[in-house]
């Protein structure tokens, strides 16, 4: 495995470890793109998007997700369900159109998810959250839309 200058670079600052000892944990490091631009996931559910910290990265679904403090990081890790947004990150109204299009993590709506709890729904635009909290039937519908998007998406990345 190719390790980067930052690899190393954790590696050397590994106080009272020597860096034999942490080589084993460098290839367990975070890869993928940064999920949410880095902001913290679990911070939604909080006050609000807080930026993460590379020193609290977690991998999982693919992407490298950041967390502000260590016990943001333990609840994801525990229910990353719970705190990732839905419909893979992608707008709500896009998906309800049929296109899977990017969002922005700075507007977003804690909605009712298919399971009934509170969840993170991303949008384009201001236009598009205020869409969907006028329209309470927007998510579900959305929801019932993504599993076609998903598989198209999923397709498109293994050509």
């Amino acid at each position: 495995m190719w390790l980067t200058r930052r690899h190393w670079l954790l590696a050397a600052a590994g106080v009272g470890h020597p860096i034999i000892a942490r080589a084993t944990s460098l290839l367990d490091l975070p890869a993928g793109p940064i999920a949410l631009n880095g902001f913290d996931a679990v911070s939604y559910f909080l006050d609000g998007p807080e930026a993460g910290r590379p020193a609290y990265e977690w991998a999982w679904h693919g992407r490298t997700w950041r967390f502000a403090r260590a016990g943001n990081l333990e609840a994801f890790r525990r229910d990353p369900i719970a705190y990732a947004p839905r419909l893979g990150g992608f707008d709500a109204v896009g998906i309800l159109d049929g296109r899977l299009v990017d969002t922005d993590p700075l507007i977003f709506a804690r909605l009712s998810g298919p399971d009934g709890g509170d969840r993170l729904y991303l949008f384009r635009n201001e236009a598009h959250r205020a869409r969907a909290m006028a329209d309470p039937s927007l998510a579900p519908r959305a929801e019932a839309r993504w599993p076609t998007l998903r598989e198209q998406r999923d397709r498109n990345l293994s050509d």
